[in-house]
């Protein structure tokens, strides 16, 4: 799992909800819209094309 820096996390958001962004291990999660987008080699993928639906 590759931590985001904190300063990053804080100002990233769901481009589809617009609600903030969780980290849990190689994702970020938006609760709002129940998405899940990749974190791939480091760096968040947020396109909604790329992310998976979670319950």
């Amino acid at each position: 799992m590759t931590a985001l820096d904190k300063k990053l996390l804080d100002i990233l958001v769901c481009p589809v909800s617009k609600a903030p962004l969780e980290q849990v291990g190689d994702e970020l999660i938006c609760k709002k819209s129940k998405l899940a987008y990749p974190i791939k080699d480091g760096i968040p993928v947020m396109l909604p094309d790329e992310a998976r639906k979670i319950d």
